[in-house]
């Protein structure tokens, strides 16, 4: 038997991840075991859109950050790591000047990826062929702090792909472009009339939470009257009620309204009643992204 020790870090407009996965190799096949995982909520996507760049004080928050993840994956003897960047960094003005500093203090090095190399390495994270009924399509939609990342799935095969730049401190911020949620609604349009019927394998941190906060058991889907329910509910709440009343922490309680929103749109688009949650993200296919390669090269 084999182990590699690999990492993957997530760059996102609301968060940065680090995940570390010891990966088991033997005959039977590959057996990826979470060892670590950290989640920073530093927002770059705050500033980038509003105004176009990272602050002074994010850009010392994500220094320190990836200073921090640096000494935690020589801690726990990795191997290899891939650090992958997303929507704030592909739109911030100064995102390529802080990779390289962060690259300079810290040792990683930064790749920033766009749309939709961001969705093919989400679908890299696999496992959802056991989701998948042959006789069905699927839509698998990764909800962002900048963007939304949508593959579509027929026969268990990958049809296309999409990015659109929705996402939750995109929209908490109001910097939503006038026409991007028009494009949105009349894309999936037209992937209905395509592939219809149609279920929603969903990602995301927002979704995760929300999958919990309605008691699912690990394999059990939600439904589409029951997130429309929970949106409203939220909705007619302050900010400060949602952190009582359902126990979230800062900052979740902002970002999973326009992140149930989001959800409700594609659902009501495709006219989807069911919305399964496996809890695998981009730091999950980077990891399945690198252990390909790897095997691939032998």
């Amino acid at each position: 038997m084999n182990t590699d020790i690999f990492a993957g870090i997530d760059i996102g407009s609301n968060a940065i991840r680090l995940l570390i996965n010891n990966i088991e190799t033997s005959g039977a096949g590959a057996d990826f075991k979470k060892v670590a995982f950290l989640r920073v909520p530093i927002r770059l996507g705050e500033d980038v859109f509003t105004k176009n760049e990272i602050s002074a004080d994010k850009k010392q928050r994500l220094i320190d950050a990836m200073q921090g993840f640096s000494h935690i994956m020589k801690a726990y003897g990795v191997t290899d790591y891939r650090a992958c960047a997303t929507s704030a960094m592909r739109d911030a003005k100064n995102g390529k000047d802080i990779t390289n500093t962060i690259l300079e203090k810290s040792g990683i090095d930064i790749e920033i990826i766009s749309g939709q190399e961001e969705a093919d390495i989400i679908y890299e994270a696999g496992g959802l062929n056991n989701l998948m009924d042959k006789n069905r399509s699927y839509l698998y939609v990764d909800v962002g702090g900048g963007s939304t990342e949508v593959v579509v799935f027929s026969n268990q095969q990958k049809i296309t792909s999409n990015s659109f730049q929705l996402g939750t401190v995109r929209m908490l911020v109001d910097a939503v472009k006038e026409d991007e949620e028009q494009r949105f609604k009349s894309w999936l349009k037209e992937i209905y009339k395509k592939y219809a019927p149609l279920s929603i394998i969903a990602s995301g941190g927002n979704i995760n939470k929300v999958h919990k906060m309605l008691g699912k058991r690990e394999k059990e889907y939600l439904t589409y009257p029951e997130l429309k329910v929970l949106y409203d509910t939220l909705k007619d709440m302050s900010y400060e009620e949602r952190i009582q009343n359902f126990k979230l922490n800062t900052y979740r309680a902002d970002v999973i309204i326009p992140a149930l929103k989001i959800f409700i749109i594609v659902s009501k688009a495709c006219k989807i009643g069911e919305i399964y949650v496996p809890k695998v993200g981009l730091v999950d296919g980077i990891i399945h992204h690198i252990y390909g390669e790897k095997h691939k090269a032998k």
